[in-house]
């Protein structure tokens, strides 16, 4: 007989866990859609687990920390020693909260050892879990800890998997596979998030979408190295089918608690949808939006410098290029590489943030007050954890530099790893950093990471060669806390040669990630739509690049620049000196629609359509209240039937009556046909206004369009 349920509930998901007599570890009885309490109250005798032959002999379940101690044979929740010793606790636990509390807390005891987990489930419907474990002993050796992973189980039902992969200007490519036998996991030993990291690890019923299916979830909330997996076995998990989790990817070594220390796993989030991974999205980007210190000011369009001078940094150029930022709207002008110290290019003085006076022989006091006279905010680019050996800073120190005693690891991109888990080393970049801040009064950093950790070790104050990355991650996070104290008003972008440390370690300390370094339009159609289950449109840098894409060299037209550049927070990284009148005409009314629409765009709910022919891109946002939506139509490449046929906009409310219009501000596609559809000329005009029953459940006929060409339609709900 099992003691009483404990339940929270949010947003439609509840999380049941119960206890066994005895004082053993709890488990988790249902994860899952929500349930009325004298529903609840069943499942602990309907979901009890049998007892098949050949297995232990009493029935067992997949417990809120799961070995092969209770009965489970996959990847253990955890694996720790003392010494090569004590690697099997028996554990006596305790189970607290629930009900009312949105908060459960189980802790469990054994000889000099104590596990806390506790979880969280908001009124989004986000399951957080916190993990952590004590070295209660009063002395002895150390306790190693090899593994802390939180997981959760799966219902039968689930049984399809999709995560994200990629890589450098192609990053969260999806990858679906059946959910069979086996571990599918997907480890990050890069010492950073990676280009190559799934945003997201997702379990869903066979042929779940963004709007359809019955998905679960998970994210591992660190930029450093990282787990995610979902597991099988021929035996299932106890009374469920299948696990899904991860934790913090440790090395030998890298976490040793000496007695009375603690080790606090990142934070693993966990999300339920019943309506497809849409869902999923509307409960992670709402748990953003409600945390503490979420920026709500309007995002201003930025633009930054890196694809207009790269390091040719003129002051009179950039004077000109403000000059023009600050006639078609920029709002926030970002000076990216090349003006500190001796870098004229990237093999030399990075980690030498001291202002060129070779560049800039008065400091920055004149582009920055000239940017600041012409009304724009003022950025700069930092690259805080990494060093060129060419540096002063180097010379200087070279003992700060990360690597073993052997000798320094493979440079990457020209550049090394600084250990800020050196003290001084974190002191000094801290103040170098907060100085220029103070007295230039900077409004945003772009912070960047460019480089992978290779051999990410660093040699202690003895000479020992110790693992780095659980270290260099927790005070690149420190120092990112620190920064934002002493300058509360600081806005920062997380960027990581592009895409490569985009995760919500990183996103509780910083305003938006830069998506990619690939500013190609029709590439960043895709990397965007994926980028978003997880990250909010207005966390995420969107710039029109110049005419030929920097990264991939293909040509493409200002109108579908534009129009993928609306999709988050929108910028321009482009040398606007060299524009036509024309184009100069085309951007004014582009930033004029980005101010109109941004409260929409960064404030609603992402939608995307399920069409079954990948060549073509349908989403959007759409207002909370339902009230208002913006969806994009895109055909990436040719269509495989003639024309796109009737194509459903999701999301919006049945009984209301909207007036939809194409927005030329967002430009205009090419349309390879003589007649358009009937709504076509009018909705260019005043608008059509049509039902959202008929546009949700049948849609709207598509005209046929180029490849690589799109348009934005602009809804306003309208009095019946």
């Amino acid at each position: 007989m099992s003691t009483p349920l404990v339940v929270i509930r949010g947003a439609g998901s509840a999380l049941v866990l119960t206890q066994d007599e005895g004082g053993a570890l709890p488990h988790v009885v249902h994860w899952g859609t929500d349930l009325p309490d004298a529903v609840l109250g069943d499942l602990a005798y309907l979901t009890g687990a049998p007892v098949p032959h050949n297995q232990p002999d009493a029935p067992w379940n997949i417990s809120v920390l799961p070995t092969s101690g209770q009965g489970w044979l996959g990847t253990p929740a955890l694996e720790i020693h003392r010494a090569g010793g004590r690697t099997a606790p028996r554990w006596v636990a305790t189970l607290e909260g629930g009900d009312h509390d949105a908060t459960v807390r189980a802790t469990a005891s054994d000889v000099g050892l104590e596990v806390v987990v506790r979880y969280r489930l908001d009124e989004h419907g986000v399951l957080t879990v916190d993990t952590q474990l004590t070295n209660t002993a009063a002395d002895g050796e150390p306790v190693d800890v090899g593994a802390l992973r939180a997981v959760l189980p799966l219902p039968t039902r689930a049984d399809e998997v999709l995560d994200l992969t990629g890589r450098w200007c192609l990053e969260r490519a999806p990858q679906r596979r059946p959910l069979t036998d086996g571990t599918w996991v997907r480890t990050g030993r890069r010492g950073r998030t990676g280009h190559d990291a799934t945003l997201l690890m997702a379990a869903g019923t066979t042929g779940f979408g963004f709007r359809s299916g019955e998905v679960w979830a998970t994210h591992v909330a660190w930029s450093g190295n990282h787990e995610h997996l979902v597991e099988r076995l021929p035996e299932g998990a106890g009374a469920h089918a299948a696990v899904l989790g991860g934790g913090e990817a440790l090395t030998p070594g890298e976490v040793r608690l000496a007695p009375g220390e603690t080790y606090r796993a990142p934070r693993v989030v966990f999300v339920h949808s019943a309506e497809g991974l849409d869902g999923i999205t509307r409960s992670l980007v709402r748990h953003q939006r409600a945390q503490s210190g979420y920026r709500t000011t309007a995002r201003p369009l930025v633009l930054n410098t890196w694809e207009a001078v790269y390091f040719q940094t003129d002051l009179d150029q950039l004077r000109r290029l403000a000059d023009t930022a600050a006639t078609i709207g920029v709002e926030r002008f970002v000076l990216d590489d090349g003006w500190f110290g001796s870098r004229r290019d990237d093999h030399r003085g990075l980690g030498d943030w001291v202002v060129s006076r070779e560049v800039w022989p008065e400091g920055l006091a004149p582009i920055v007050d000239h940017v600041k006279g012409l009304g724009m905010e003022f950025g700069l680019w930092f690259e805080p954890e990494m060093v060129n050996l060419d540096s002063d800073l180097v010379r200087a120190h070279p003992d700060w530099v990360l690597g073993p005693v052997a000798g320094v690891p493979l440079p990457s991109r020209h550049q090394h790893v600084l250990d800020l888990a050196k003290p001084h080393a974190f002191a000094h970049v801290l103040e170098a950093m907060s100085a220029l801040v103070a007295q230039y009064g900077i409004d945003f950093i772009k912070w960047d990471h460019n480089r992978d950790l290779h051999e990410a070790v660093r040699t202690d104050g003895s000479g020992t060669d110790r693992p780095a990355v659980h270290a260099q991650t927790s005070a690149t996070y420190r120092l990112l806390d620190e920064l934002r104290r002493r300058h509360p008003g600081l806005e920062i972008e997380s960027c990581s040669s592009g895409g490569a440390r985009v995760d919500l370690g990183v996103l509780e300390r910083t305003d938006r990630v830069w998506t990619s370094d690939c500013n190609d339009a029709l590439e960043r159609v895709a990397i965007q739509r994926w980028t978003g289950l997880l990250v909010p449109p207005e966390r995420m840098g969107t710039h029109i690049g110049p005419p030929t894409a920097h990264t991939t060299h293909r040509h493409l037209d200002l109108s579908l620049r534009m129009l993928v550049a609306l999709g988050g927070h929108a910028g321009l990284e482009w040398d606007i000196t060299t524009c036509s009148t024309d184009e100069l005409d085309a951007l004014r009314a582009w930033s004029a629609l980005y101010r109109q629409l941004r409260p929409l765009l960064h404030g609603g709910d992402a939608v995307r359509s399920d069409h079954p022919d990948p060549a073509l891109v349908v989403g959007g946002v759409v207002a909370a209240d339902r009230s208002a939506a913006v969806f994009t139509v895109i055909q990436a490449v040719s269509g495989r039937g003639v024309a796109p046929g009737v194509v459903p906009l999701p999301g919006l409310d049945a009984g209301r009556r909207y007036r939809v219009r194409v927005r030329s501000e967002a430009g205009l596609p090419a349309v390879i046909e003589v007649h358009p559809p009937a709504w076509w000329d009018a909705a260019l005009g005043d608008g059509i206004v049509v039902s959202g029953a008929a546009l949700g459940e049948v849609g709207l006929a598509l005209p046929v369009l180029a490849p690589a060409q799109g348009f934005l339609l602009h809804l306003e709900g309208v009095d019946a």
